[in-house]
Parts: structure tokens; C-alpha cells; sequence
């Protein structure tokens, strides 16, 4: 069976791993089923197939409140300022580390991992991350790595390399194509065929 099942708590862990679900939907599951929803598309992935294979919600799958109170859209942020376990990617931060650190500041999945699992160090230490993640990044020749839950972002650059030529709506239908059946989302020539 090809037809893609709808994702609630009586999906076999099989058809849940073989078909593509948007982060939307996984993040839904989650709150449906009280599950903790945050983190990025494998963690979410990883705690819903954690749920089905044992139907039970352990005290880790449930969402957790942060303790720190810290606003980080609107407090004034100094190399001093220490990051909390409710950190986000404020405009407010990318504001300071663009004025306090290099105006040419970006937020990379590399160094928001690093802020989400470094809580009691400074800006200062961040600041000396990303510098780091910016210069081994300007080191690697063979393009920037696309994390393994942006899928979507990986097809359509291996479609573009194995296709020149091609216009880029070609490799969109292919994946909207290859999405929707049971399997992997990898891109191969073989794709061609859910076209015709």
C-alpha cells in the first residue's frame, strides 16, 4: 500500500518511518497526544516513534518548563549575559551579535545547536562559537551541509547537481511526487518515472 496513512496515535511505527510528515504535523501529533513538541524534526521524530512502539509517555517525552525567566526578545544583552535554558533566536540577539561582534552575523544551524545546549555560558563564549563555526565553515570545499531534517532543501540541490539544465519547478514536482509514497526521500534519477 503506497497511500499515505494519517498520522494519529494508531499508525504502525513502520508506516510512520516510511512516509514524509511535514514538522506541522509531527508538532501537532505531539500536542494531541501531550507529548513534549519542541526541538528540531528528528528530535520531534524520535519522541513520536518512542510513543507508538510503547504507547506509554515517559516523564522525558513530556514538555518541560523552562526555569529561567530571561525575555530574550527585549533584554539589553552584553558579552556578560549568560544563556538560559529558555534561549531563543531573538532579533534581539542577532541585533547585538551584529553590532558587537560581526556585521555580517547570521544564525546557522551549527550555532543555534550550540546555544540550545550550552546554558550557563556567556555570550562572550558564543561569540568565540560562532567565529569558529564561521571559519571551519569557510574551510569546507564541498558546500554548506544541509542538517537531515531539512530533506526538501537536500533533494532539490541533488536534483540541481544531477540536472544542470533543468528548471528548478521540475525538481519541486518530483519531490511533491516523491513525498507522498512510502519510502525514502532521496533523490534518484528514477524519479523521472513518478512524473509520467
Amino acid at each position: 500500500m503506497n497511500k499515505r496513512p494519517n498520522l494519529t496515535r494508531d499508525i504502525s511505527i513502520q508506516d510512520f518511518k516510511d512516509f514524509y510528515w511535514l514538522k506541522e504535523e509531527l508538532m501537532k501529533f505531539c500536542k494531541d497526544e501531550n507529548l513534549k513538541s519542541t526541538g528540531n524534526k528528528i528530535e520531534i521524530s524520535s519522541r513520536i516513534e518512542t510513543f507508538i512502539l510503547t504507547g506509554q509517555i515517559s516523564t522525558d517525552l513530556v514538555s518541560i518548563k523552562s526555569t529561567s525567566s530571561f525575555d530574550w526578545k527585549n533584554e539589553k544583552l552584553s558579552m556578560d549575559t549568560k544563556i538560559t535554558d529558555n534561549y531563543k533566536n531573538t532579533e534581539n540577539v542577532r541585533a547585538f551579535f551584529k553590532e558587537c561582534v560581526d556585521p555580517r552575523f547570521k544564525f546557522n544551524v551549527p550555532f543555534m545547536n550550540w546555544m540550545k545546549s550550552n546554558s550557563g555560558k556567556t555570550l562572550a563564549e558564543a561569540a568565540e562559537e560562532w567565529k569558529n563555526i564561521k571559519s571551519n565553515s569557510k574551510n569546507d570545499l564541498k558546500g554548506k551541509e544541509i542538517a537531515p531534517q531539512f530533506e526538501y532543501n537536500q533533494y532539490i540541490r541533488d536534483f540541481s547537481k544531477d540536472n544542470p539544465c533543468s528548471k528548478r519547478e521540475v525538481g519541486i514536482k518530483l519531490w511533491k511526487a516523491k513525498k507522498g509514497i512510502r519510502g525514502n526521500n532521496v533523490y534518484s534519477k528514477d524519479d523521472f518515472k513518478l512524473l509520467e
